[in-house]
């Protein structure tokens, strides 16, 4: 858009190239490599007050075979990055959090509408695509991510993925689906993050923000934060940090850059995707070049903007009149119950 400068740009991620990238590098500066699975993990009574070792019980794989050898590793500190289902966070008691599911369609669409994606990614909002959240079309490289997300009605998923489909029309027609993923969302931080020598990191940790619903950056950052944190109180390898030393530094830096970050788009998802009048009002304000800027500014560098006061007040002004309009436009939201299923954690 006109308002990003020629050196910013927002990057489309995805995940099967990336992670590759990312073992193959830890693996060259000397991490060394466990095909496995995680069964369960041994912990200490007292691994709060003591340094005795943490036990991991897994399945070790060996190329070409399908079946698992069941293995133990005694380790003196934990950082779990296993994701919204971690066994970490169970092992230690880490609370639960409410979540999203997302659901992705990766569909090859013919070259001649590609090129229309090349510089393009799309949002959809509307209670047709989500009633929570919104949909979109991204571009993958050679291919579109065609997806949607909800919290308050998760059981009807794939009926909002539909929706999206047929919101993006002719655009995707003549795609073949090639790979369909869905994935459990944090919604917010887990209640605790650090318990005596064990961290968590990313999504295990609940670090996706609202409104977007990018967690990638933040999860990279984490990690690189917790381990740097806990490589200094090491000092060397010669003693083991405690709770409160790793609480003091990771997770208080952490929040201290990020925690702004996160309110502000909570507080924005709870105003502008609850229902379609709200939607309305948001589609309207993003024609303004101030939220444009202020909104990509934002995205690209994962921290709230400091920004002119008399243009904040103006749109304050803006935001209650499309409010307003959106409100008295818009056609009532489709209504569903989900009493039961809504109450579920990880």
């Amino acid at each position: 858009g006109d308002t990003l400068q020629p050196d910013e740009y927002i990057g489309m991620c995805r995940r099967e190239i990336l992670d590759k990238y990312l073992r193959d590098r830890a693996f060259e500066y000397g991490a060394q490599c466990v095909n496995g699975l995680v069964t369960s993990i041994d912990v200490p009574a007292d691994h709060k007050t003591t340094e005795n070792p943490y036990t991991i019980h897994y399945q070790e794989f060996q190329e070409g075979s399908a079946a698992g050898v069941a293995k133990t590793m005694d380790v003196d500190l934990i950082v779990g990055a296993d994701g919204a289902n971690s066994r970490v966070a169970k092992a230690m008691d880490a609370g639960q959090y409410n979540f999203a599911i997302a659901f992705q369609e990766r569909i090859k669409i013919p070259d001649d509408k590609m090129k229309f994606y090349e510089e393009m990614a799309e949002m959809y909002v509307g209670d047709d695509v989500s009633p929570d959240f919104y949909g979109w079309v991204f571009p993958k490289y050679d291919h579109v991510g065609v997806g949607t997300g909800t919290v308050v009605n998760r059981p009807a998923i794939k009926q909002y993925q539909k929706a999206i489909r047929d919101r993006a029309g002719d655009k995707i027609a003549g795609g073949k689906i090639i790979k369909v993923e869905a994935h459990p969302i944090p919604e917010h931080y887990r209640p605790r993050r650090v318990q005596g020598r064990m961290a968590l990191v990313g999504d295990a940790a609940g670090y996706v923000t609202k409104c977007s619903g990018e967690g990638i950056y933040f999860a990279a950052k984490s990690g690189r934060m917790a381990a740097e944190e806990i490589v200094k109180l090491m000092d060397g390898g010669k003693r083991l940090p405690t709770q409160e030393e790793i609480e003091k530094t990771y997770l208080k830096k952490y929040d201290k850059a990020y925690g702004p970050t996160y309110a502000v788009l909570d507080i924005l998802q709870k105003v502008f995707y609850s229902n379609n009048g709200a939607r309305e009002a948001f589609v309207e304000l993003c024609d303004s070049k101030y939220v444009q800027q202020v909104t990509f500014d934002s995205y690209l560098y994962k921290k709230v903007q400091g920004n002119n006061p008399l243009d904040d007040l103006k749109l304050l002004g803006e935001t209650i009149g499309c409010l307003i309009k959106g409100y008295s436009n818009a056609k009532p939201d489709a209504v569903f119950s989900n009493p039961v299923e809504s109450q579920k954690r990880l």
